[in-house]
């Protein structure tokens, strides 16, 4: 394990030295004309006869705002409810030297006893000289377990009831253009961890014995180094991005357990036809590293799919189908406009991952794949409504989110 994470580490810095940032990523010197680009809102300005202003242009200090409200299922057990995804996105400095920061609030309710309301945040000040980031979360959120590894099968699951706060903040500084350093908070404290199942006891279902019963806490203190070309985060421009945050959870700040992991996650876009910077055609890579030091962190704060920072890796699984102390990942999509004004556009993906649990990492590989329509909501900052299907061994799904993967 630590030969794999040194070869990860040695890697960062030549995958990300080899490039010429100049070149990675559009100049932001112009300031980006979308007049002759459609999307939701022009099309509902037609319907309902609003007079249309001068063509729309990007300026900076506007606010965008995208909002939908639609039902849909809730990964992990909570079966229908009614999701309100809104994003709001601004520039605070100058477009030429200012990344587009960017809020998300997307509580769901399955009408009865079982919510979700999480919040993120990321925020880059002005000349990109700090990035804060949150993660703010309080959910009533049971999901499935298939304990560690790959061992069980699709139907040897248990739904897990658990309550859950976490409470995420960093502070990152700029150190040179593109390159962040800094520090944060996190916690994740879990509460009512049983088995919804009276005949099932969690502890002998998973083979492990911190934080499957009662009450897990964990508190601690992250250290973030952050790469990012990319001006938009909410659909990713040509760019590469890297993050490496390691978490340590001592016993004096609240920690049941103490703890360390290591989370690497490093992607990069490639622009397929850079002569067209208006049109949407490109190849995306991501993969992440994730994996924890210790024997005993608590079970739900152990690495597993679809429980990323943004719980977006996993697309065509079931979320927590795979977990474990280590888990690699790897996908790979691509993004192409449909219409030549933006308003339509598709998405194809494959991913795979490996998690350790049952057996060593790298020994079994569980892969999915799928394809997706994209439906420009907001042009101004590039905001599209995603329509995905995806599969893999045993399960399939239509997700429907906001933004992209990644």
């Amino acid at each position: 394990m630590k030969k794999l994470i040194l070869f990860c580490l040695c890697l960062l810095p030549a995958a990300l030295m080899a490039q010429d940032a100049s070149n990675m990523i559009p100049q932001k010197n112009a300031v980006k004309d979308t007049a002759n680009q459609r999307d939701l809102i022009d099309i509902g300005k037609t319907l309902f006869h609003i007079n249309p202003h001068a063509p729309r242009i990007q300026r900076e200090k506007k606010i965008y705002f995208s909002i939908l409200p639609v039902p849909g299922s809730v990964p992990g057990g909570a079966g229908r409810a009614l999701i309100t995804s809104t994003t709001a996105a601004t520039y605070l400095g100058a477009k030429s030297t200012t990344n587009l920061s960017s809020v998300n609030f997307a509580p769901y309710w399955n009408l009865k006893s079982r919510f979700g309301l999480p919040l993120r945040s990321s925020v880059w000040l002005k000349d990109n000289t700090w990035n804060i980031q949150g993660d703010i979360r309080f959910l009533v959120y049971p999901q499935y377990t298939w304990g560690l590894g790959s061992s069980h099968s699709n139907n040897d699951k248990t739904l897990v009831d658990d309550n859950f706060i976490r409470f995420y903040q960093s502070a990152l500084k700029q150190v040179t253009p593109y390159f962040f350093a800094g520090f944060g908070y996190a916690l994740d404290y879990h509460t009512g961890i049983k088995s919804d199942d009276p005949t099932v006891n969690l502890t002998q279902f998973t083979h492990y014995n911190y934080g499957t019963k009662g009450s897990s806490v964990s508190s601690g203190i992250t250290f973030n180094l952050l790469y990012d070309t990319r001006n938009n985060s909410i659909n990713p421009l040509p760019g590469a991005y890297a993050n490496v945050v390691y978490r340590a959870n001592p016993s004096f700040l609240g920690s049941d357990n103490y703890w360390n992991s290591l989370y690497i996650d490093l992607r990069k876009y490639v622009a397929m036809n850079p002569s067209k910077p208006n049109q949407q055609n490109t190849l995306a890579f991501w993969s992440y590293f994730w994996t924890v030091f210790n024997s005993d962190a608590p079970y739900l704060d152990l690495p597993s799919i679809g429980w990323d920072p943004y719980n977006r890796s996993g697309e065509g699984m079931d979320q927590n189908r795979y977990r474990g102390k280590s888990l690699f990942y790897f996908e790979t999509e691509y993004r192409r406009d449909i219409t030549a004004n933006g308003l339509l556009g598709f998405v194809a993906f494959t991913n795979i991952n490996s998690v350790s649990g049952s057996g060593t990492l790298f020994t079994s590989w569980h892969p999915a794949a799928g394809t997706g329509l994209r439906i420009k909501f907001n042009k101004g900052s590039n905001t599209n409504i995603g329509l995905d299907y995806g599969f893999s061994k045993g399960y399939d799904a239509l997700i429907l989110n906001v933004g992209e993967a990644f």
